[in-house]
């Protein structure tokens, strides 16, 4: 009998009560990140809860709020010891984090890397951004707007590797036009308002020292420039900012930043979350920790999520689709 009623259920129905059955279950997977009080993490966090939805499993995010990478490592450490179907990491500091992510997989806890990286650890792959691509799009706009010619500050924090790769993909760019000289790289240490002290401090400087271009490597920190050179009145200096949240979408539209480099969180967090509950159902036996360097490994090195560059020629698009999607 049962049979029957099975033979008169479509295919497709069938496929999808068997698929929801398999994820209506109490996996739990972990997203764990630094300095969340930045609202990027609320946009990879929707990305990564959405999926969760989808795929019936539990979704956490941890992390400081503050740019404390010790902090992060530690909440890595904790949820670990929760032994969870699968971790999600943005890393801070790549060798404090090594050792963590190391042991995880040793346990059997997968674990993928997410916007920030930490290649030397045995972490199953990478998902996020090409950042030295991310970089060289910005540099390359950066030249074009100043005509290969001017001073320029990075606000950035050094060490992150992310914001390291970017960095280094816009002086490959800028080393091919010596006129182009960068002044500083500076530390906000993941605090804006550190950001836009410094600057109004620059903005004072002129003659040979005029500072023409501000570029800032992070994500927070662009809409606070903005309204420093906003005050100023600093119509004849060039800002270039990261992601498009928002606010620095609006910025763009009116005109108060140049561009900026788009990618995508929302998609990291999903991908991510996707990408783990694939490992865990289908780990492998035995389950290695040398992914990396096997040439016949199931799991890619890198998955990029795309960048672009953003201004007001297509900044309504970015607009129009960020009203679409609710971020909390």
């Amino acid at each position: 009998m049962r049979n029957r009623l099975l033979a008169l259920i479509p295919a497709a129905t069938l496929l999808a009560v068997i698929g929801c059955q398999q994820n209506s279950r109490s996996d739990t997977y972990y997203l764990i990140a630094g300095n969340l009080k930045v609202p990027y993490w609320k946009t990879v966090n929707a990305g990564f809860a959405h999926a969760a939805d989808v795929y019936g499993v539990t979704a956490q995010l941890r992390g400081p709020d503050g740019n404390d990478a010790k902090a992060e490592a530690d909440e890595f450490h904790t949820a670990v010891s929760r032994h969870p179907a699968g971790i999600l990491v943005s890393v801070q500091d790549a060798a404090l984090m090594k050792p963590e992510i190391d042991a995880a997989l040793q346990q059997g806890i997968p674990v993928i890397t997410v916007d920030s990286d930490a290649p030397l650890s045995d972490r199953l792959f990478f998902i996020g951004t090409n950042n030295l691509q991310a970089g060289r799009l910005g540099g390359e706009r950066l030249v074009q707007k100043l005509g290969g010619k001017g001073n320029i500050v990075f606000f950035s924090i050094p060490g992150q590797p992310n914001l390291d790769e970017r960095l280094k993909g816009y002086l490959d760019v800028l080393n091919e036009h010596p006129q182009m000289k960068v002044v500083d790289t500076f530390d906000i240490k993941g605090d804006t308002g550190v950001a836009m002290d410094r600057a109004s401090q620059l903005l004072g400087q002129t003659g040979a020292q005029k500072i023409d271009a501000f570029v800032c490597l992070d994500s927070a920190s662009g809409k606070d420039v903005a309204e420093v050179l906003k005050r100023g009145n600093a119509t004849d200096r060039t800002l270039i900012a990261m992601d498009v949240d928002p606010d620095t979408l609006n910025l763009i539209k009116s005109g108060d930043i140049e561009a900026t480099v788009s990618q995508k969180p929302y998609t990291m967090g999903y991908a991510g979350l996707q990408a783990l509950v694939d490992v865990h159902d289908r780990l492998p036996k035995p389950f290695q920790t040398n992914y990396q360097v096997n040439a016949f490994s199931p799991y890619p090195i890198f998955v990029d999520t795309g960048t672009s560059i953003v201004d007001r020629s297509n900044v309504d698009i970015y607009l129009a689709n960020a009203a679409k999607v609710q971020i909390h």
